[in-house]
């Protein structure tokens, strides 16, 4: 099987810089800055489908936009298009749930797929009225999965656990097709539920040796339970013509950060519970000092975004060719999906998929070889924006 590539709905606004999930999500440019109107969300959806993305990731929080509004609203400015939809389990009801993605399948004629985002930060939890212990929502979201696909079945669901219980949860009809589940969680609470329900276990983008570490233990705890997940990272990209002028973007997107802007951003993460995120967190330990190549943790493997930005925090920086050696190079580990995303979102669509995407497919490494339907460089896209 060949690589899928999707993209990034930013619904908490774009930038030329970083943008901050902490403060109200402001751009860090506020000068440049995109707020996520329909419009402009719709003109990134549009790019994505006609470079040949596969879907695009829409995140949960309060720092942004309600991700099923929002595709929802997107549905009619796309035609082949797939959402992923990011979603809590502890703030909604599973069989609500369940219905939810059913009526969607319907409307969007089968392009939803569901990202399960169980949720490391118990401040934004409360903020939602969740007051779970970090191992009580995995076992909770256990059991939501459960009903969620025991609704999805056809026929009457009773369930009983813990923490949910439903009698008789039933749909008008059920989804067709079933949305994919793509489930991410680094702690030991999280990797069993990945194991018995995801069909796409996410990790963010660490470097190899440990991304091919977490895949062995979740491989090896779905072959227990008699399954197969596949896997998939979600990463940002940074890629141009030449090497250098990747890492001149990226030394330009370092220079937009202040020290007590990364001060304050590493005091937030440093409060979560999210095993994952402290993951991220260690790879560039808060270091602004360190120079743009100080924070490169792997080849082509760039740590800065994570000096402000909250979950994902890597990106590939390189040419065209080194970002896909790097694409390539986690595909051999079991990686099949990529969702990666990059700043601004609309112009770095472009870099992407008309200079990486091309390679990849010369390669063979494509799950097909569609050609991107439009051939516009991103300085044209820009002056449309």
């Amino acid at each position: 099987m060949g690589v899928t590539l999707h993209w990034f709905l930013p619904t908490s606004g774009d930038s030329r810089g970083i943008v901050e999930r902490f403060h109200a999500a402001r751009a860090l440019a506020s000068d440049t800055s995109r707020p996520a109107t329909i419009d402009y969300l719709a003109q990134v959806a549009r790019a994505a489908e006609q470079l040949g993305f596969d879907g695009v990731l829409t995140p949960t929080g309060t720092w942004c936009e309600d991700a099923w509004l929002t595709t929802a609203a997107l549905i009619r400015e796309t035609r082949t298009l797939k959402f992923l939809v990011a979603f809590r389990p502890g703030v909604v009801s599973p069989t609500l749930a369940a219905q939810m993605a059913a009526t969607y399948q319907r409307i969007s004629d089968g392009r939803l797929l569901l990202n399960v985002v169980t949720g490391g930060d118990a401040v934004e939890q409360r903020r939602f009225g969740d007051w779970h212990e970090h191992d009580q929502r995995y076992a909770r979201t256990d059991e939501f999965l459960e009903i969620v696909r025991g609704v999805w079945r056809g026929e009457p669901f009773d369930f009983a656990g813990e923490h949910l219980r439903v009698e008789g949860a039933t749909l008008l009809a059920p989804p067709d097709p079933v949305p994919g589940v793509y489930f991410g969680g680094s702690s030991p609470a999280a990797l069993p539920v990945a194991a018995r329900h995801a069909d796409v276990y996410l990790t963010w983008g660490e470097p190899p040796e440990q991304v091919a570490e977490k895949i062995g233990t979740v491989r090896a705890l779905a072959h227990r339970q008699g399954r197969r997940v596949r896997f998939g990272i979600r990463l940002h990209t940074i890629t141009r013509d030449t090497s250098e002028a990747a890492w001149a973007e990226a030394q330009r997107l370092l220079d937009g950060l202040g020290a007590e802007q990364v001060r304050r951003a590493q005091e937030v993460l440093a409060a979560s519970e999210s095993v994952g995120q402290r993951r991220m967190v260690a790879l560039h330990g808060g270091g602004l000092d360190k120079g743009v190549r100080g924070l490169e943790v792997s080849p082509n493997l760039w740590a800065g975004v994570g000096l402000v930005r909250g979950g994902a925090g890597t990106a590939l920086v390189g040419s065209h060719t080194e970002v896909t050696d790097r694409i390539e190079e986690y595909h051999a580990l079991g990686i099949d999906e990529f969702i990666l995303s990059g700043y601004p979102h609309l112009e770095e669509a472009y870099w992407v998929g008309e200079g990486v995407r091309p390679e990849l497919a010369r390669r063979g490494l494509l799950h097909d070889d569609r050609a991107a339907s439009v051939n516009v460089r991103p300085e044209r896209a820009a002056a449309a924006h």
